[in-house]
């Protein structure tokens, strides 16, 4: 006898996607912020008040 097949949540696959695109997203931006920080920074133009003499 066919018996039909339980059906996925929708939600719990919708709130795993945005956790994980949160993850990528706050890994890349410590990421940028490390290489910022240490000066190693290639992509990522700002102005360092630091340096800039009046």
């Amino acid at each position: 006898m066919a018996v039909p097949k339980k059906r996925t949540s929708k939600s719990k696959s919708r709130k795993a996607h945005w956790k994980r695109k949160a993850f990528f997203m706050s890994q890349k931006s410590l990421s940028l912020a490390k290489s910022v920080l240490t000066g190693k920074a290639n992509s990522f133009i700002y102005l360092n008040t630091e340096n800039i003499k009046s």
